[in-house]
């Protein structure tokens, strides 16, 4: 294993998926653990995968949609019957903390409980934070518009949705999670990344490949493919190699691990 990866646990595109995990993603770097996302069923993917709970450094939550949360409660008990015992920080948006502690309390996953420490931070736009020797900077997304519009006057302050930039040393990693356009992800690209993991379902793949073509990016691991287009991966290659000459990309599946270069 390179010292710096990333391992995609979940692919899934929100559907109901009888092939694919739901969102989930580990990156490495070095000995900081970053999981972006906890899509269920992530405690069964990191058991199966024999990485160690304790070595999670901290899980970062990019928009509070089920197929990106909905795996937490059972990674929160794996995390309390492994006995791990390091504390956790939990980077989200800042209006479901309240919700998320409250649920972990009806869920019987008291804080006296758990053998660790649960520490809830909400994510800033634009704000970075440090995870170890990881910085992460949040930016926010237009995923969450459309919802917003119709509903915002009776479920105000609920559609945050964050991109996330990962930078370690001269090391910088973007993390796209879900887009509203691929424009979304233009606070990523100021300066040049190592490696960019993006969704491919709220668009058409031709949108987005046309958007990275000119973008100064060595790799880009495309996840969250839409069902028509993972029914038909070959087509997609073939369209990607066309359209997105001179980077390398690959589209992933669960479980795929990737070193970052």
């Amino acid at each position: 294993m390179k010292s710096c990866s990333v391992t995609c646990l979940g692919v899934g595109d929100g559907w109901p998926c009888a092939d694919r995990n739901h969102a989930s993603t580990l990156y490495r770097f070095g000995k900081t653990s970053l999981l972006i996302d906890c899509g269920e069923p992530v405690d069964r993917s990191i058991k199966a995968s024999g990485i160690s709970y304790d070595s999670i450094n901290a899980i970062l939550l990019s928009h509070l949609h089920a197929d990106h949360f909905g795996g937490l409660f059972m990674l929160m008990q794996g995390f309390w019957l492994e006995q791990r015992q390091g504390d956790l920080p939990i980077f989200m948006p800042s209006h479901g903390i309240h919700p998320l502690q409250q649920m972990f309390e009806a869920g019987l996953l008291f804080d006296e409980l758990l053998p660790f420490k649960r520490k809830f931070f909400g994510l800033q736009p634009a704000k970075p934070f440090s995870v170890s020797d990881v910085t992460v900077t949040p930016f926010p997304t237009t995923h969450l518009n459309g919802l917003k519009t119709r509903f915002q006057t009776k479920h105000p302050h609920v559609f945050s949705a964050f991109s996330f930039l990962l930078e370690r040393k001269r090391m910088r990693v973007g993390h796209s999670a879900d887009l509203g356009t691929p424009e979304d992800l233009d606070p990523l690209f100021e300066k040049p990344l190592d490696l960019l993991v993006c969704e491919m379902s709220h668009f058409a793949p031709e949108q987005m490949f046309e958007y990275l073509r000119t973008r100064p990016v060595k790799q880009v691991i495309f996840v969250h493919l839409g069902s028509e287009n993972w029914d038909d991966v070959p087509k997609l290659k073939r369209l990607g190699k066309k359209l997105l000459p001179g980077v390398r990309h690959t589209f992933a599946r669960d479980g795929g691990t990737f070193a970052i270069e």
